[in-house]
């Protein structure tokens, strides 16, 4: 079932992502060649908590499965869905970093990929494409567009503009009361296909690019997504709402691209 959000429901989900964001911003300042994932971990919970909220990956679960951790940080070839631990990240390494928050009844959702030190021209411009896809998605998150069109849009500029593997095993999703909700928003398909999108739906666009090939494996943790090709990833993510016009996007880079930035230690020139 997908469900439409009234104004005051829209407003408590801008403002579980607007903490989002400010976590994204707070680790993209702390970010630096030898600081270990799982530290960033600890910070991400102990940062949702003093701010009110709770960890919505937290102990999510899935089958039998519980993601054992606060957030998803996943580094290289690691699409999503990564495990925190005390490997070391390095000059030249990408983290991808999935955070999200409950809070006042609502989930908040968004990623972001950072280059550590200088990954080179070839993985900046995975990033770049990438994170223009994410936008080119949220163009067409609007009434009177289809699930497919924001589907189509992503592939369009990844896959058939500069020949990136776009991932069919995982998918963007709706997102309000539950982390995930109905319906699932494919980062490929066809204009015109899917769901309609009417005003007040509350989507989580996650374009996950590769940039070799599509397919990707999981490991035995059951939750860490690796590309079969060991080459690298990239993962953006905005929750946002359908509206008349011009999607309302309630996730916000703004901060995060300003501690991007100021952040010797991150290249940030690809946008």
């Amino acid at each position: 079932m997908i469900f439409q959000k009234t104004r005051e429901e829209i407003e408590l989900m801008r403002h579980s992502n607007s903490l989002v964001s400010k976590c994204h911003a707070e680790i993209a300042a702390m970010l630096k060649p030898g600081v270990t994932t799982i530290s960033l971990n600890v910070f991400i919970d102990k940062f949702i908590r003093e701010n009110g909220g709770v960890p919505s990956f937290l102990n999510y679960k899935v089958g039998d499965l519980r993601f054992p951790f606060s957030a998803c940080i996943s580094v290289n070839d690691a699409v999503v869905h990564g495990f925190p631990s005390n490997l070391e990240l390095k000059d030249g390494d990408i983290v991808s970093i999935d955070i999200g928050v409950f809070k006042n009844g609502f989930h908040g959702d968004s990623a972001y990929t950072f280059a550590i030190g200088d990954p080179g021209d070839e993985i900046m411009q995975l990033l770049k494409v990438t994170k223009e896809s994410l936008y080119k998605g949220v163009e067409k998150a609007i009434y009177g567009c289809r699930v497919g069109d924001i589907s189509w849009a992503i592939q369009d500029h990844t896959e058939r503009k500069h020949g990136y593997g776009v991932v069919r095993d995982l998918v963007g999703h709706g997102v309000g009361r539950n982390l995930h909700e109905d319906p699932q928003v494919p980062n490929f398909g066809k204009r015109g296909n899917g769901p309609k999108l009417n005003p007040g739906i509350t989507l989580a666009i996650e374009p996950m690019i590769n940039m070799g090939t599509k397919d990707v494996y999981y490991e035995r943790d059951g939750w860490t997504v690796r590309t079969k090709d060991k080459k690298p990833s990239a993962h953006y993510e905005h929750s946002v709402c359908v509206q008349k016009g011009k999607a309302d996007i309630l996730s916000n880079f703004t901060e995060i691209e300003a501690a991007e930035k100021a952040n010797p230690n991150l290249r940030s020139d690809y946008y």
